[in-house]
């Protein structure tokens, strides 16, 4: 079965972290939480973009700019 360019891309980029050495101290659990949860609100960001794209509603269209406004604005902080 053929395999889509976003499943290689992620698939290369696995590979690619996992040969990096590891740099510098370890992060505590905050600075580990605070990662993780920047990386969801990245994640959701990249959602919402991906589905305001696509969506007709204009109803829709406006709250998915208004949570894209507010995923920008935690991403800033």
């Amino acid at each position: 079965m053929a395999r889509g360019f976003e499943s290689k891309d992620v698939e290369f980029q696995q590979s690619e972290a996992e040969r990096r050495p590891l740099r510098g101290r370890s992060l505590t659990a905050a600075e580990r939480e605070e990662a993780a949860h920047r990386q969801s609100v990245a994640l959701a960001l990249t959602r919402a973009r991906r589905e305001l794209a696509n969506a007709t509603s204009p109803i829709h269209r406006q709250m998915l700019e208004q949570a894209i406004a507010e995923l920008e604005r935690q991403l800033a902080r």
